[in-house]
C-alpha cells in the first residue's frame, strides 16, 4: 500500500477520527464566546445562533463518536 493511499485513509482512521473530534471541541470555544457576548449585550438573534451551533457541534461529536466506535481493527494507518 502506498503512501498516498494510506494518507488518503487517515479521515477514516482512528487517529483522523480523533482529530476531527478535536477540531470540532475547539469550535466550542467560539461558541462560549458567543453565548458570553449575547448575554452581555441581551441579544437574543445572536443567542440563538451560538444554541443552533452548539447543537451543530454536539450532533458532530456525536457523529464522530459513533464512527470511533466502528473503526476497529480494519484501521487503515495499521493495515
Amino acid at each position: 500500500m502506498s503512501a498516498l493511499t494510506k494518507a488518503k485513509g487517515f479521515k477514516k482512521s482512528r487517529a483522523g477520527t480523533y482529530l476531527s473530534i478535536g477540531t470540532t471541541a475547539f469550535g466550542a470555544l467560539s461558541v462560549i464566546k458567543q453565548v458570553k457576548k449575547a448575554r452581555g449585550e441581551s441579544d437574543t438573534l445572536l443567542l440563538l445562533d451560538a444554541v443552533v451551533s452548539a447543537a451543530a457541534i454536539a450532533t458532530g461529536l456525536a457523529i464522530l463518536v459513533r464512527e470511533l466506535k466502528r473503526v476497529g481493527d480494519d484501521d487503515v494507518l495499521f493495515g
